[in-house]
């Protein structure tokens, strides 16, 4: 199968190595054309995946064009911010040979910040409505770092067309890369873009030097405020309880690879945001997210409470520890008995 892959960030170049390994012909674009160029000499992306090889027999190219020509499936995994732009492009430049493709899938995650669209949502705006049928949200616990080296995970391809999904499950899944399907396109999109505002939660926490206990109880709570969003927002409530939810809020609150707990912890401990994100090489998604999750709350008449805490900190200077004495001293109540109550 013939597949191009749209991003030269580490899940790019991951999803290109791991499509490489079921013999899929494989296209990279790499936006930046001297890091096209570096890639293409040494078989490595340096900037964002050191340490790991490019497979030889795939092409890595500058050219948009040249990476979906006669492709059957197109991956997109450009950080959001971007998603519109390069669809954009890719349709006005390519549009003959993005008809042709069977399968348009998602591996970017977060909100367009102006619009609080999500992904697959800017996608519809852009692109004819006979492309709604193809699009596929990938997502799940699954780290660059880790998938790059074959480590064991499992993730979900949602999408609103049954066929759709299981091309992808069917294309993607490896040994070590199981893909499970999913139709609630809303709920996958959801969790994958708030999940990022979480974890820098989580980093806050840890650099404020909390414990594990504390960083149950913010996870959970967590969980339960993206879920209500979710749900106001049409997803069903399991969803957050799976793969693309609960699975993929634990990898990114909890790892050592996840920018997004990186850069929270380096503002719990101090550091202000433009510092913080200047130290980090990749885009911090969770940053944009944080700002545009709580405006799509009060959209939808969703309540918050950690997200705007988060975005507190991170756009208004809030000290951290203020943040946390508000939030424990919130009105008391039960706890719900349903995840997205309370």
């Amino acid at each position: 199968m013939r597949i191009g892959v749209l991003g030269g960030g580490g899940w790019g170049t991951t999803l290109t190595i791991l499509l490489d390994s079921k013999d899929h012909d494989v296209a990279q674009w790499v936006f930046e054309a001297d890091e096209t160029e570096r890639m293409r000499r040494t078989r490595e992306n340096a900037t964002f995946l050191p340490g790991v090889r490019i497979p030889d027999r795939i092409r890595i190219t500058n050219s948009q064009q040249e990476a979906v020509r006669n492709a059957e499936i197109v991956v997109l995994a450009t950080p959001s911010r971007t998603v519109r732009d390069v669809m954009v492009r890719i349709h006005e430049d390519a549009a003959a040979d993005l008809a042709k493709a069977q399968a348009i899938v998602i591996g970017s995650k977060g909100l367009e910040p102006k619009t609080l669209l999500r992904m697959s949502e800017v996608l519809g705006q852009v692109l004819p409505d006979t492309f709604r049928s193809k699009v596929v949200v990938l997502t799940g616990p699954s780290h660059a770092e880790e998938v790059s080296r074959r480590v064991p995970t499992a993730v979900v391809g949602a999408s609103s067309h049954p066929e759709s999904a299981a091309l992808v499950q069917e294309a993607f899944s490896t040994e070590w890369f199981r893909v499970y399907t999913n139709d609630d396109v809303i709920g996958v999109e959801i969790e994958a873009a708030l999940k990022n505002v979480a974890a820098n939660a989580a980093g806050i926490c840890d650099g404020l030097g909390f414990g594990d206990s504390t960083k149950g109880a913010l996870l959970t709570r967590g969980l339960v405020e993206i879920s209500r969003l979710g749900e106001a927002l049409g997803a069903r409530p399991a969803t957050f309880s799976g793969l693309a939810g609960m699975g993929d809020l634990i990898a990114t609150a909890t790892s050592r690879h996840s920018r997004n707990r990186r850069l929270g912890e380096a503002i719990g401990k101090g550091m202000k945001l433009e510092e913080a994100l200047a130290a980090s090489k990749m885009v911090v998604e969770g940053v944009g997210t944080a700002h545009a999750a709580v405006d799509l709350a009060r959209r939808a008449r969703v309540e918050l409470p950690i997200a705007e805490q988060v975005r507190a900190i991170l756009y208004d200077g809030k000290s951290p520890t203020t943040a946390i004495r508000e939030l424990l001293a919130r009105d008391l109540k039960a706890e719900p008995r349903a995840l997205t109550r309370g």
